[in-house]
């Protein structure tokens, strides 16, 4: 009849082995586990919340049924062009500055005729532009003779309001931006004052590829008639 003291010894073994069976079953488990997750990988699978394999994003294009399609493919993956390019908004906004600065300076010297030409030849030849393209008339050019009054004015692009490109009527491509013009004014070679106004200015690009300004309006009133002088 065996002793508890050698009962004691026995059951101990036997816990001993049970654990060690344990522990290898589950080594063994995690080991199969990890191999199945390493063939999903590499099987092309992408995980809920990374990119597919082909480095698109994942998400599906088009109606949401999860079609990809290779039209899907082939659009998710590009940048949309922009409508202008860095040089084609420069050379928007100079033509804008050239022709609202050159509206705004004149001399009483000056001939309207000579004076309009170049000016015009940055337009589209709109009938409305034709008007704003003129020096003051009547009195108020007399006055300006009498006086030797002189103006000079100066424009600033303060910011693009729309920009469009209408490929059903291929009408071309137009940027309309908010300019502020200050026209400084003289008379007999001293300053009178000045005049700031916001105007909204629409250019609009030939087929040839050269700018034209095609309309203008008057954005905001301004400091109009304000005197540097008086410190306004």
């Amino acid at each position: 009849m065996e002793s508890p003291a050698e009962n004691k010894r026995t059951a101990a073994l036997a816990l001993a082995v049970l654990g060690l069976l344990l522990v290898g079953a589950l080594v063994v488990l995690t080991l199969f586990d990890g191999e199945d997750g390493a063939a999903d990988d590499a099987s092309g699978n992408p995980s809920a919340t990374g990119a597919a394999p082909d480095g698109s994003s994942g998400a599906t294009n088009g109606s949401g049924d999860g079609k990809g399609g290779a039209d899907g493919n082939a659009s998710g993956g590009s940048a949309v062009e922009p409508i202008l390019s860095q040089t084609e908004a420069a050379e928007a906004h100079k033509l804008m500055t050239d022709y609202m600065a050159g509206i705004n300076t004149y001399a009483h010297t000056d001939d309207n005729a000579s004076w309009s030409e170049p000016l015009l030849a940055l337009t589209t030849g709109d009938p409305g532009l034709k008007e704003e393209t003129a020096l003051p008339t009547g009195k108020a050019w007399d006055t300006c003779v009498a006086a030797e009054c002189t103006s000079r004015g100066a424009a600033t692009v303060l910011r693009d309001a729309m920009v469009a490109d209408d490929l059903v009527r291929d009408s071309g491509k137009t940027l309309s931006s908010q300019v502020r013009v200050t026209a400084t004014r003289s008379e007999g070679g001293r300053t009178t004052g000045t005049e700031t106004n916001y105007w909204l200015v629409t250019a609009q690009k030939e087929r040839g590829g050269t700018w034209r300004v095609s309309s203008v309006s008057l954005f905001g009133l301004g400091n109009v008639g304000a005197s540097d002088q008086a410190g306004e």
